[in-house]
């Protein structure tokens, strides 16, 4: 994977579809944070330096993939391209200097190595999507519609869903664009992304 191409990519996305007040700025805060580097996650999919940048691409992709096989070739009267783009892009921004690089001992062919890994070390613990809707809010105003994708887009592993299943059944039906962005997170993180040994 070439980082520099992923993240020429993600711009092009970015500056193509997205024009809303704040949106420069919170651009220029993803430039000076670890976002373009960040993996994705510690182990479960696109575990590598920029996975997280090259995740945001991919559910873009597969976002609109979606919206095309449930509203067809006009799925933009049902929601803008700009939306889209906002929701697919920032969703995990809650990730950003969320990861450290540290060290553990591995047996290679007999003998103990040093090798690195990522480990979580949360310096605003807000919460996952609400975290990235919070993010996001402090630099551009959000519809209602794409909070609600980007705040329960990890639907039933959301922590908060746990004791009340209720509660996402009524976001979900209520917020059908939420739900159908929710698919396209975890089909991305499941049929398109790999996990990798650092």
């Amino acid at each position: 994977m070439d980082l520099e191409q992923v993240k020429q990519e993600y711009l092009d996305i970015f500056y193509d579809s997205i024009e809303r007040d704040g949106a420069e700025e919170l651009l220029n805060f993803l430039e000076k944070s670890d976002f373009f580097t960040a993996p994705a996650s510690t182990r479960s999919h696109s575990n590598f330096e920029g996975g997280l940048c090259l995740h945001s691409v991919n559910v873009f992709k597969r976002f609109v993939r979606i919206l095309e096989c449930e509203f067809g070739q006009d799925w933009q009267k049902i929601i803008p391209l700009e939306s889209v783009a906002i929701i697919a892009l920032l969703h995990d921004v809650c990730k950003i200097n969320f990861y450290t690089v540290e060290m553990r001992n591995v047996k290679v062919d007999g003998q103990w190595v040093q090798k690195p890994y990522y480990k979580i070390e949360d310096t605003l613990p807000y919460g996952h999507g609400e975290k990235s809707v919070y993010m996001i809010s402090g630099f551009m105003k959000l519809t209602r519609e794409e909070a609600m994708a980007i705040n329960w887009h990890m639907g039933s592993f959301d922590e908060r869903v746990r004791n009340n299943s209720a509660m996402l059944k009524n976001v979900f039906t209520n917020y059908p664009i939420a739900f159908l962005f929710h698919i396209a997170d975890y089909m991305t993180t499941y049929l398109d992304e790999k996990s990798v040994d650092m």
